[in-house]
């Protein structure tokens, strides 16, 4: 290999995928499963901690919303802090918060107690996921680029489905505050195993230039390729911008760009969350058994699950901004059918199902496209801050898919899913990939 400048992520191109790039890859995983863990177990634990402190169900929107709240936050904040700091940085300091106040509810003694330590555990948790993914993504070459961020982000529905089977298994035996036990202990376990082994991206340490960044990174490249890098090689960022602002998420090259990527994390996530948590309920309404109106969700999530690897591999082939587009189509299509499925069980069920594709599935295309929208040095900042938007609707969804049940009976509150997915698929329509030339590697949204 010939000296001269060099962009890392076109070196990591050009090579197979080393050890030191799958540590990172499981590390992150694992990070994302804890995270999964602890965003779901509160929906496992509500009604045994509404029970233990005499609460009505309905007293338990505040617990939900404070979690919620609190991974908003956390991505907007942490994201921007990955970009500064560093990833390593970050990370290990979203884990130190949602192992430690996650620890803390099991010994709350009151139900505000247990509002402001979900806060708290949710900047941890939504903060781990946009930096997970710029680590994650600044580690792979560009042709899995889509494979690793969807096998990483696997770990957040594993991680709750694990949540899941611990809490109907071992909370009759360790109560609910056994499971925040387990979910604070683990994070914690992991942190000293991250202290060790995780590295910083040796592309953000060249986009900082900061002094000695330059010999780190270099000393990170060949450890990933296990040869020396010839002295000559001057690793150089491809285009400077801002480092780490969210002002520079507004400059004029990414302000159409910003702007119409955060309405489509918004409007998707209002959908989805619409989806989630109401259609038990939903289903109910409609005539099913209670516990057979549980497997909607089931359902819906395992369908999720198994389309997001072939997805996954049909990212880097094709344009995602299209393929979004066809995606929030089939969503609205889904949508119009389950409002006039009525009870023919078979038919809503699998049209539940493609919701997961339809409806869901837009999650992970869009954090494949947004690696390719904004160079290193914003990536993990318009990540953080795109997610933290979509975490919002999340709220929204939860309080929408009420009123539309509501307002128009069970064909309404289908038909009213279909509204934020039209004004997501508008968004999209806005969506351009960077007009300069992509660095290091980075995705086109016209592949």
């Amino acid at each position: 290999m010939a000296g001269g400048k060099q962009s890392i992520q076109d070196l990591l191109d050009g090579e197979p995928i080393r050890g030191r790039q799958w540590l990172v890859f499981l590390i992150c995983f694992f990070v994302a499963a804890l995270d999964g863990f602890d965003t779901q177990c509160i929906a496992y634990t509500g009604p045994a901690i509404a029970k233990a402190f005499g609460m009505a169900p309905a007293d338990m929107t505040y617990i939900f919303i404070s979690g919620t709240l609190g991974m908003a936050i956390g991505a907007m904040a942490l994201g921007s802090i990955g970009d500064k700091i560093g990833r390593r940085t970050a990370i290990l300091g979203a884990m130190l918060l949602f192992g430690v106040f996650s620890l803390a509810i099991a010994f709350a003694t009151s139900p505000t107690q247990i509002v402001v330590l979900r806060f708290l555990t949710g900047l941890g948790m939504g903060g781990a996921t946009p930096v997970l993914l710029a680590l994650s993504a600044e580690y792979a070459p560009g042709r899995a680029r889509g494979t690793v961020l969807t096998g990483v982000l696997l770990g957040l529905p594993l991680g709750a489905v694990l949540g899941g089977l611990l809490a109907s298994g071992w909370m009759p035996v360790i109560g609910w505050q056994g499971i925040y036990l387990v979910g604070g202990s683990l994070p914690l376990v992991m942190l000293v195993v991250c202290l060790v082994v995780l590295p910083e991206s040796p592309q953000l340490l060249v986009a900082r230039g900061k002094p000695g960044d330059l010999e780190k990174s270099r000393s990170l490249v060949e450890k990933i390729l296990k040869r020396p890098v010839p002295a000559g090689t001057q690793f150089v960022p491809a285009d400077k911008v801002a480092k780490g602002s969210v002002a520079a998420l507004f400059a004029p090259a990414y302000r159409i760009r910003t702007i119409a990527v955060w309405a489509t994390y918004l409007f998707n996530w209002i959908a989805w969350f619409m989806l989630l948590l109401w259609l038990p309920t939903v289903l109910t309404t409609s005539g099913l058994p209670a516990a057979t109106a549980a497997f909607g969700t089931v359902t819906v999530n395992t369908a999720f699950i198994i389309c997001a690897i072939p997805l996954s591999l049909v990212l880097p082939k094709v344009n995602a901004r299209l393929l979004l587009l066809g995606m929030f189509a089939l969503g609205i299509a889904i949508c119009i059918g389950l409002a006039l499925a009525g009870t023919n069980w078979t038919a809503v069920f699998i049209l539940v199902a493609a919701a997961g594709f339809g409806v869901g599935g837009q999650q992970l295309a869009l954090n494949y496209l947004i690696s390719g929208i904004y160079p290193t040095e914003l990536r993990a900042t318009g990540t953080g801050w795109a997610i933290g938007i979509g975490r919002t609707g999340a709220i929204v969804g939860s309080a929408l898919g009420g009123w539309f049940l509501q307002m128009g009976g069970v064909p309404g509150y289908y038909l009213g899913i279909a509204v934020p997915l039209a004004i997501a698929a508008l968004a999209v329509a806005l969506i351009r990939s960077r007009p300069s030339a992509q660095p290091e590697g980075a995705l086109s949204t016209a592949h």
